[in-house]
């Protein structure tokens, strides 16, 4: 019996190819096959049109790294600040057409930065969160059968790993801010170099802002490298002196920014040392 793999789901693939060259492809086979067929086309059609930023400076090169998925297992992304790579990588790797047959995995180092990227993820396809795009960190996750994008951490990705090693539920694993070096981005980069040569049909991103990128290359078997340009706009550093408690020193920053005057209204970027901090002010500025 011939299956033509490309239309079952990646983790039904080993029982079925078992079932086949056994000769013991019974009912249950049948079953299973004509779920995981209409599964995958289920998926598939739920795809949202792709449409790139055409002010990042990565769109300009979606094109290739398409090509580049479709040759090699492993590519490394060098993009700096702001050339768009966290938002739309997972885009070219749907444009490809990854995500159906396995889900594409886009790891974040912090589980702010996880929902913030999925949320962003899901208004740039137009879709629900939790839908075609979902997100997974400690403690919650929102996801469903028709995910086809899923934003987690990279340790949730190793945890993960201790429960399935083959990752058969992804086609695609992006390791964002690989820069960081981390225990869980070494950790992760470690396992995912073994999985390659276990799973010849797992494709993998490595994403950093740094110059070490040839450092990564070497470690996947010189793999192809595309840097992206940044871009940067002009920054004027203003200091006042720190007068009263910081919190009244912050308000009094805020009401400069806003009395300035500006051709469209501006955000406020504050760095602030813990996640109950950003929590806090998030709701004070509101």
């Amino acid at each position: 019996m011939d299956i033509e793999f490309s239309d079952v789901l990646l983790k039904d693939r080993p029982f079925l190819s078992r079932a086949v060259s056994s000769g013991h492809f019974d009912r249950d086979a049948q079953t299973r096959l004509e779920r995981s067929m209409q599964t995958v086309k289920t998926r598939r059609d739920s795809i949202p049109p792709i449409r790139f930023a055409d002010d990042l400076p990565i769109t300009a090169h979606t094109q290739r790294i398409k090509e580049l998925l479709q040759e090699h297992q492993v590519i490394i992304v060098a993009g700096e600040t702001g050339s768009g790579k966290t938002t739309q990588l997972p885009l070219a790797c749907l444009a490809a057409g990854f995500g159906a047959n396995g889900t594409i995995a886009h790891t974040q180092p912090r589980r702010l930065a996880a929902r913030a990227v999925a949320q962003r993820f899901a208004e740039q396809l137009n879709v629900s969160l939790g839908d075609q795009v979902g997100f997974a960190v400690r403690f919650e996750e929102r996801t469903s059968p028709q995910t086809v994008l899923k934003v987690l951490t990279d340790g949730l990705l190793l945890a993960e790993i201790n429960r399935d090693r083959e990752l058969l539920n992804y086609e695609v694993v992006i390791v964002d801010e690989a820069h960081e070096r981390s225990l869980n981005i070494d950790f992760l980069l470690g396992c995912l170099r073994r999985l390659i040569e276990r799973r010849p049909e797992l494709k993998v991103i490595v994403t950093s802002a740094t110059i070490d990128v040839e450092g990564f290359s070497r470690y996947f078997d010189n793999a192809p490298v595309i840097q992206v340009e940044g871009r940067s706009y002009p920054v004027d550093v203003v200091y006042r002196p720190g007068e009263g408690s910081d919190e009244t020193a912050v308000y009094v920053c805020l009401d400069e920014i806003q009395s300035k005057p500006h051709s469209q209204p501006r955000d406020t970027l504050m760095f602030l040392p813990t996640e109950q901090d950003i929590l806090t002010w998030a709701k004070r500025v509101r």
